[in-house]
């Protein structure tokens, strides 16, 4: 009997909490729900939370190491937001492949926004995001791959991406901006594929082992503003891929640009200082081809403000201060010397 009445009770508690959830959401107020792994929050599980919040919630995760696994879908408009990428880390769980999952076939999700936490590799994937419309990651670390397929409105900013053993950043028939983030040693920075329309804009992509960025068959790919260094190479555009390239430092890796003559690509106002060869025709082994160089192209160091150390400031000196429409090419603004007099 007794037992009978505790399922009862727990079974109706649920219930008076689904009913207080959807009531909230129809009156369109918007609850904090919080997770703390050492019980302070109203929830030890992040999915569990997730998975309570309705449209406009925010789930506020408190520092700590989570041993789980998120798989956010079937949901419009919430938050996941960690106390910070160097409180909150998500590791994953020894039952499955990758730590995040935004969206899932067939169900999706949309306008979600992640931030603030360190997700980890975790069987060789990190963050996947299928099926999903109006996804923001921003103010992570993610530590491994991020895979991205059949999404719209992907914005992925100010994050650290790098450590992967594979790809930084793979997008696959999505359209994405990624802005001011810093992608750092994989073997691929940022691979973009299929009917994918892409910006990529003000990045630092920094000691991939091959390309910093590649574009494939039949992707649209705008780079501008970006600071590409210490890589196998700049950037690959490969097959019908089309491409708009400008105001980018490429510099200090083996290889600049490796064009495919079937890719259709506009470039203007890149800085070029690379070891074996700044702009070169895709074949194995890649063919210098230095009359692919636009006139507004310079070839010059960048002259950046600790190269060993990855200040890439450029030094008040550097040509690449004003040119053309930029008021500085690549990624960060120049060092500001007179802050430092006046101090």
């Amino acid at each position: 009997m007794f037992r009978t009445i505790l399922i009862t009770m727990l079974v109706l508690a649920a219930v008076i909490a689904n009913l207080r959830d959807d009531l909230a959401s129809a009156n369109g107020s918007s609850r904090t729900l919080v997770v703390a792994i050492d019980g302070t929050g109203d929830f030890t599980s992040i999915q569990e939370a997730v998975d309570r919040a309705q449209k406009g919630d925010t789930v506020f995760i408190k520092p700590g190491v989570y041993a789980q696994d998120l798989t956010i879908h079937s949901k419009e408009g919430i938050k996941v937001v960690g106390a910070g990428a160097d409180h909150v880390t998500l590791v994953g769980h020894s039952e499955y492949v990758g730590v995040l999952h935004i969206g899932k076939w067939p169900y999706g999700a949309t306008n979600i926004e992640i931030s603030g936490v360190t997700v980890h590799d975790h069987g060789g994937h990190a963050v996947g995001i299928f099926n999903a419309t109006g996804v923001t990651l921003r103010h992570l670390h993610v530590k491994g791959l991020l895979f991205s397929q059949q999404v719209k409105g992907l914005r992925i900013e100010n994050c650290v991406i790098g450590e992967s053993e594979t790809t930084g950043v793979q997008l696959a028939d999505t359209q994405a901006v990624l802005v001011g983030n810093v992608i750092h040693d994989n073997d691929h920075g940022v691979n973009v594929v299929g009917k994918s329309t892409v910006r990529i804009e003000r990045n630092i992509i920094v000691r991939n082992l091959f390309e910093a960025i590649m574009v494939e068959e039949g992707a649209t790919v705008l780079l501008m503003g970006n600071t590409l260094v210490k890589n196998g190479s700049g950037a690959a555009f490969l097959g019908s891929s089309r491409n708009e390239v400008s105001g980018n430092i490429v510099a200090f890796n083996k290889l600049g640009f490796v064009i495919d003559p079937s890719s259709h690509i506009m470039m203007s106002f890149n800085a070029m200082f690379n070891q074996e060869g700044n702009y070169m025709k895709a074949a194995s082994p890649p063919i210098p081809a230095p009359e692919l160089m636009p006139e507004s192209d310079l070839v010059t160091d960048p002259l950046f403000a600790d190269l060993d150390h990855d200040d890439y400031r450029l030094l008040p000196t550097s040509i690449l201060i004003n040119r053309g429409t930029f008021p500085h090419l690549g990624a960060l603004p120049p060092v500001d010397h007179s802050l430092s007099r006046r101090q």
